[in-house]
């Protein structure tokens, strides 16, 4: 099958020219870079105080990615169902839609909440198993805290994503920006004036996330919008509409959420290492996704770029952007792994990592930074248009079977079998990407992603 059918796309007018393209994708990927930079420097900040306290920062961010993951995946189903409607001029059904996810994603953000904040010692003793007292005790402070800012998390999350879906991601980067600055400089003051240390970081990530929240969801009152949300409390379920959300939202919260349970996996396997290990992996981890963040910042991108074609039932048009946009995603992947892979040993130096935790870091670096430009542009940008499509199962079953036969199961019987350490963590990770690109190639070549239908 050919990647597009150019007689079939009339170029003279398209969805989205160069300049939309770059207007749309700019904003996307540089909110994603700050955010990415602005949790290094999070990280930074914290390894201050002590190893324990980076570690048991890296420790509950890993369940607590696994959550934001969830209600991202949420998020992009919600653009995905929105991108749909707009792209064929339903603007009342997209309008409607959102309002379902706002109460969808509320009600379950809070339960989750309140399941978390009672069996909090609990559960991070069944996912982290034993570790030093001193970490454990950060990590419950830390959590503690932290898990206060997931109905905000997943509301902004939303939110976002709705001006995303009809075209404006400039507003949702504004937002993003100032929260991350305001997550800085609540650090400074809570760590180094007041030394409150990881409760002082929690505390600027909740002030910061309450506050992106809730402008975010003021700007989306305004009736300029090409999505409006007003009349909260107005809002009654719509179980039809809600069930069709949760189709396509599901599935990816699924998907996203095996993710990051197999990295909770590791991270157990990697906390038994100790502590300076564990430090390697954390930096390592904020490096790594980094250089993803063009790469992410993209995908995001062409899932509304995708969705508003098979909306207006341009399917061709949406091969072409696939095509495109992978493209343009592995230039920007290559040169952000380079760049990474230069800053590697001044942040570490910066960071005052101790010289073992900063040499294995150094080396987990250089591994990335050749295999990642050979096969995560497949692994994970083409599936971004495939599941716009609605091609969502496909992509979350062949991403759960890879990820626990490659990233789990192979990182454990390296570790537990031949002693290796952390880099094991990667070389589980490079032999998941690399099925996973093949997968998904071959996937879109077939053209089958195109015959399931959302709206």
């Amino acid at each position: 099958m050919k990647l597009y059918d150019k007689k079939q796309i009339d170029f003279k007018n398209i969805m989205f020219d160069n300049k939309a393209l770059f207007w749309l994708l700019l904003p996307i990927i540089v909110e994603q870079l700050l955010n990415s930079f602005m949790g290094m420097v999070d990280t930074m900040m914290v390894s201050t105080v002590g190893s324990e306290a980076i570690s048991a920062v890296s420790l509950v961010d890993s369940f607590n990615n696994l959550i934001i993951q969830i209600f991202s995946a949420m998020a992009s189903g919600a653009a995905i169902i929105c991108s749909q409607y707009l792209g064929s001029g339903n603007e009342k059904e997209s309008n409607k839609a959102a309002r379902q996810v706002v109460l969808t994603v509320a009600a379950i953000s809070v339960g989750l909440t309140l399941i978390c904040l009672a069996g909090r010692e609990r559960l991070l003793q069944f996912i982290f198993g034993e570790v030093e007292a001193q970490v454990m005790n950060n990590c419950l402070v830390y959590f503690l805290i932290t898990v206060l800012s997931y109905p905000f998390l997943a509301l902004f999350s939303a939110g976002a994503a709705f001006f995303r879906a009809g075209g404006n991601s400039k507003f949702p980067m504004k937002v993003s920006v100032i929260s991350n600055v305001l997550n800085i400089v609540g650090n400074a003051v809570f760590i180094y004036v007041l030394g409150w240390s990881v409760a002082g970081a929690a505390l600027a990530t909740l002030l910061s996330r309450i506050f992106c929240t809730v402008v975010i969801f003021y700007y989306l009152r305004k009736p300029k919008q090409v999505i409006v949300i007003r009349d909260y409390f107005k809002i009654r379920p719509d179980m039809p509409l809600i069930w069709k959300i949760m189709a396509i939202g599901v599935p990816s919260g699924i998907e996203n959420g095996m993710f990051q349970f197999g990295k909770l996996a590791i991270q157990s396997t990697v906390s038994t290492m100790g502590t300076v290990a564990m430090a390697a992996q954390a930096m390592t981890n904020i490096l790594e996704n980094l250089n993803g963040v063009f790469g992410i910042g993209v995908g995001i991108g062409l899932m509304t770029v995708v969705g508003q074609c098979i909306g207006a039932g341009r399917k061709e048009e949406a091969k072409y952007y696939i095509v495109k946009l992978t493209g343009i995603a592995w230039v920007g992947i290559l040169f952000s792994c380079l760049f990474v892979f230069a800053i590697t040993k001044p942040v570490s130096w910066i960071a005052g990592m101790e010289p073992d935790a900063a040499r294995m870091c150094f080396e987990m670096v250089t591994a990335i930074t050749i295999v990642k430009p050979l096969v995560w542009v497949g692994s994970f940008v083409i599936s971004y248009g495939l599941r716009a499509a609605g091609d969502v199962r496909f992509s979350m079953i062949v991403s759960t079977i890879t990820m626990w036969c490659c990233r789990v199961a192979l990182c454990i019987f390296l570790v537990k079998v031949y002693h290796f350490g952390p880099m094991a963590v990667w070389i589980g990770m490079f032999a998941d990407w690399g099925i996973r690109a093949v997968i998904f190639s071959a996937r879109f070549l077939s053209g089958k992603w195109l015959k399931n239908r959302v709206v």
